[in-house]
Formats: C-alpha cells, sequence, structure tokens
C-alpha cells in the first residue's frame, strides 16, 4: 500500500526563489555535484560533534593540568557531544542521507540500505571530518598545551603522562590508563555501544509515536551524553570517526608514540560489532513491520520522496519567480473585470 499524500507538497522554490546564481549551482549540485556535496555534508556532521566534544575534553584536560578553576568538567564533554550529534544529525543528515558513524553505515552495508561504494565514501568523509576538528582544537589550544608539554619534558614526565587520558594527546586521542584491564575496557565500550545502537535504530523507526522526527536528534544526542557521564572513565570511542581521526590527528603531531598500544584497536573496532548487535536486536525483538507509520514520519517520507521526483525530472532547472506568479494571477484577475 502507498503512502496517500494528503497535503499540498509547497517546494521552497516556489515560494522563495533562489537567485539566478544559486539556481545555476543547485542544478549542477543535483545532477554533476551530488556526491561530492553528500561528502561535504557528512564530513561536516562528524566535525560538528566532535569539534564541541573534544574542545570540551582540551577545556577539561587544560583546567586540570594548569590547576585554571572552571575550566571544563566532565558533564561539559557530554553536553559537547549531546549536543553536538543533535546538531549535526538537525543541519547535515538531510543533505548527506549518510550515518555520521562508520559502524551504523557497515550495518546500513549489511542491511542492504546502502552500497558498499557509497558506505566507503561516507566512511572516509566521516574520519575526515573529525581529523579536520581535532588539528583545529589542537591550534586553537596550542598556547596552552605547549608550556604543558614542555613541563613534561622538563621533569622527565612526557613518556610516562603525555599518552594517557590525563596528558595532553589524550585531548585528541583516546587512550587507557597503563595498568587497565583491557578486557573490562572491552566489555565497557561493547556493552555501551549496544545501548547507544538501540537508541539510535529506535530513534529512526517510523512506527515510533514516542519519538517523532523532531524529538529524535536530541534523543540520540543524549544516549551519547549519559553515556560518557556514566562510563566515559572506564574508556569509551562509542563512534569509530571519532576515534580514528583523533588518533591520526595525535600521530600527525606527536608520531607513532601517539598510536595508542592495543587499546586502539578497542577504541576503533568494538562498537561495530557491538552496534551491528544493538541494531538486530531491536529489530528481532523490539520492531515489529506490522505497525502502523506515524504521522509525522509519512510527512518526512512524501516529503522525500517528492524532492527525489523533483530532482529526476529536472524541476530543479527553472525555478519559476514568485513574483511572476502574483503578476500572472493579478493579470488574470484584471481580464475577468
Amino acid at each position: 500500500m502507498s503512502l496517500e499524500q494528503t497535503k499540498p507538497v509547497v517546494y521552497l522554490s516556489d515560494v522563495e526563489p533562489p537567485p539566478k546564481v544559486l539556481s545555476l549551482w543547485e542544478r549542477r549540485k543535483h545532477s554533476q555535484a551530488s556526491l561530492i556535496v553528500q561528502f561535504i555534508a557528512e564530513a561536516t556532521g562528524t566535525f560538528m560533534y566532535t569539534y564541541p566534544g573534544v574542545g570540551a575534553t582540551a577545556a577539561w584536560l587544560m583546567g586540570n593540568t594548569l590547576q585554571i578553576t572552571n575550566l571544563g568538567s566532565g558533564f561539559q564533554i557530554g553536553m559537547g557531544y549531546s549536543v553536538g550529534v543533535a546538531m549535526a544529525l538537525i543541519i547535515c543528515l538531510p543533505t548527506s542521507r549518510g550515518h555520521l558513524n562508520p559502524a551504523f553505515t557497515i550495518y546500513s552495508i549489511l542491511m542492504r540500505k546502502c552500497s558498499v561504494q557509497r558506505g566507503f565514501m561516507l566512511i572516509v568523509a566521516q574520519i575526515l571530518g573529525s581529523y579536520i576538528a581535532c588539528l583545529l582544537i589542537y591550534l586553537q589550544y596550542h598556547n596552552l598545551i605547549s608550556p604543558v608539554v614542555a613541563g613534561l619534558k622538563a621533569k622527565g614526565e612526557y613518556d610516562a603522562v603525555m599518552f594517557t587520558p590525563q596528558g595532553p594527546a589524550g585531548i585528541l586521542a583516546l587512550y587507557a590508563n597503563p595498568t587497565a584491564n583491557l578486557g573490562y575496557i572491552f566489555l565497557n565500550e561493547f556493552v555501551c555501544d549496544f545501548f547507544i545502537a538501540i537508541v539510535i535504530v529506535a530513534g529512526f523507526d517510523p512506527t515510533n509515536r514516542f519519538c517523532p522526527p523532531a524529538v529524535m536528534p536530541w534523543m540520540i544526542g543524549l544516549s551519547y551524553g549519559i553515556m560518557i557521564w556514566g562510563f566515559a572513565g572506564v574508556g569509551l570511542s562509542a563512534n569509530s570517526a571519532r576515534d580514528i581521526g583523533g588518533r591520526i590527528a595525535a600521530l600527525s603531531i606527536w608520531g607513532m608514540k601517539a598510536g595508542g598500544g592495543h587499546y586502539a584497536a578497542i577504541a576503533a573496532l568494538t562498537n561495530i560489532p557491538a552496534t551491528i548487535a544493538g541494531g538486530l536486536f531491536y529489530e528481532f525483538v523490539l520492531g515489529d513491520h506490522s505497525r502502523t507509520i506515524s504521522d509525522e514520519h509519512c510527512d518526512i517520507i512524501t516529503a522525500n520522496k517528492a524532492h527525489e521526483e523533483r530532482i529526476r525530472s529536472g524541476g530543479a532547472l527553472a525555478f519559476a519567480s514568485l513574483d511572476g506568479m502574483m503578476e500572472s494571477k493579478e493579470d488574470a484577475e484584471m481580464g475577468k473585470v
């Protein structure tokens, strides 16, 4: 059964005609530059949650190290990632049509909702966005990081502290404490990512009437926040793009010592099987294809289909002028008089 359109479809160009330059660009964007735009949008999305999250981490670590009062906190880090994830979903997802998370891209490939070629493109974009965000934060905090690094070298503590959760490199890359048991960290990572995956799949479920599309980004963002507040102290990555992009940034700045050892594999890879397991758990246990789709999700589906049909039919090639439409209407009314 197909969705019945109960509301008129109104395109932005019908109400607010774009300038000629923008109209020409949208013509090219919908045809030749479509994948490039999606790549940039996906990279921007991972940038938007990495930047505030890592920025909050930088403030907290530098505040503790330099004994600067009220500079950063664990709550600020959780809020940085939570709000960043919500903003990334709201702003970038409509354009990228991606996942902002390599684990969910792989899950979509397995569920045959995304091609392997497009999935590879999205994963590269995700890591690039995180990498750029981490490099920018390093440059912005350079005046605070440099004296800390110099101080560690002067005290002979560089090798012992630098590449730990308490060291300056811990701003960009994720590290485990030297005495930590990696088995417990793996368990912590898997359970947290499993939890997040269930929340995300539930948020995108069109039959979930308790989570309309306007609420979904904030629910997903908060799922990251509560995991950070409760379990980041044990060791938590939750997103391969954030981990790999940040680690490459640390390697670019400080060399191979910033690699992270065996923990690097846990941080980068554990969330992938955990996400797949969480997604399948929702599909087989909590989901139900016999349920009806909510009205809010119907509107989203109808709008997406109308947008795709507009592009396929070449509707973006010729935007009618609103003034011209009004003038034609006025002329018709004058003719009647």
